[in-house]
């Protein structure tokens, strides 16, 4: 029997173990993909802590993947993959092709969207079995530990940018400089609009910069974010990676008139945001889903294009515990990246 490794949790918010399984064979419209690369997102914990509907123990979190194709399962052809093909997997992990969304062509609001490590094994593994619609194609320029982390980090700021209202030349504000925010910066940098960083502490003005911000905020400073915002001539659109509701809210008063509020940080605290202030100002709020398998291979392409790479730090899957828990603890700088090799 051959076997390769996973790391997973056997009870909600366990620890990591590293057990052996047999090697599985991909159905039809699947591929089994040799895993080289997966990073961790912060989106893992609702899987390992089982706090979302139909998760079942045990688990392999992951769902920034990226490795070689190894085997095609029945009826892929028309997808034009061949083994050793570099492709990536993202949180996007296939869709059902049926549902009105689909039929409608927005796939990433699938309502039988399927999410590796939720409705299949991901990533924290030598192997995974994805749908072929999943994949996306790397870049030669991207490394897999760069281009795993795009699959879902990169790729919610790259399509929360582009699909928003800003044009080039407007001020876009990201709040939040962390796994999100340090790629959604770069990104609004490249396409063109007047960049503004908003985060805690004076320290992270020169960080800020060095992503190619050009002006910062201090939320700790005294002054509040929307008067900062304000007096920059109003932001006309925030991209919200910080996971904080509060932090969030305090944007909604910076944004200029007709102004639109990006939510891609999840928190599942409401929102104080009343309508008068979105009334009389025309302003929008929305949420931003991440990304289709096509929207990964933009997000890779415009990567590569810009010199554009998440900041990484990368770990062997026999550390994934650890490297688990230092995300966990909000001490990964910027992306904790399991490697198999070794």
């Amino acid at each position: 029997m051959t076997t390769y490794r996973v790391a997973q949790v056997a009870t909600a918010d366990g620890a990591f173990e590293l057990v052996e399984r047999e090697v599985p064979r991909p159905g039809p419209r699947h591929v089994r993909i040799a895993v080289e690369a997966c990073g961790i997102c912060h989106s893992d914990a609702l899987f390992v802590s089982g706090g979302l509907p139909g998760v079942t123990f045990p688990v392999v979190p992951g769902h920034e993947i990226a490795g070689r194709v190894e085997e095609l399962g029945e009826d892929t052809q028309a997808w034009g993959y061949q083994v050793g093909d570099r492709v990536a997997v993202g949180w996007f992990g296939g869709s059902c092709g049926h549902c009105t969304p689909c039929r409608q062509g927005d796939f990433i609001v699938c309502v039988n969207l399927q999410v590796p490590g939720w409705t299949y094994d991901g990533g924290f593994a030598d192997k995974v079995v994805a749908p072929v619609d999943a994949l996306a194609r790397i870049p030669e320029a991207l490394s897999v530990s760069d281009a795993g982390p795009l699959a879902c980090a990169g790729v919610t700021t790259f399509n929360g940018l582009r699909r928003s209202s800003a044009e080039p030349g407007d001020r876009v504000a990201v709040l939040g400089i962390g796994g999100l925010g340090h790629l959604g910066v770069q990104y609004a940098v490249a396409m063109g609009f007047e960049t503004i960083a908003i985060a805690r502490g004076a320290e992270k003005a020169d960080f800020a910069k060095q992503l190619g911000a050009h002006h910062y905020v201090d939320s700790t400073s005294g002054t509040s974010v929307a008067e900062a915002l304000q007096s920059l001539g109003g932001a006309h659109v925030v991209l919200a990676t910080a996971g904080n509701s509060e932090a969030i809210t305090a944007t909604a008063d910076g944004l200029a008139p007709r102004g639109e509020l990006v939510v891609i940080g999840a928190d599942t605290a409401p929102l104080g945001i009343n309508p008068a202030q979105l009334l009389l100002a025309g302003r929008v709020v929305r949420g931003h889903p991440s990304g289709t398998s096509q929207d990964v291979e933009d997000t890779m392409a415009f990567s590569a294009l810009h010199s554009i790479r998440p900041m990484t730090e990368t770990v062997p899957l026999t550390e994934a515990d650890e490297a688990y828990q230092k995300m966990l603890a909000g001490r990964a700088r910027f992306r904790m990246v399991l490697l198999t090799a070794g």
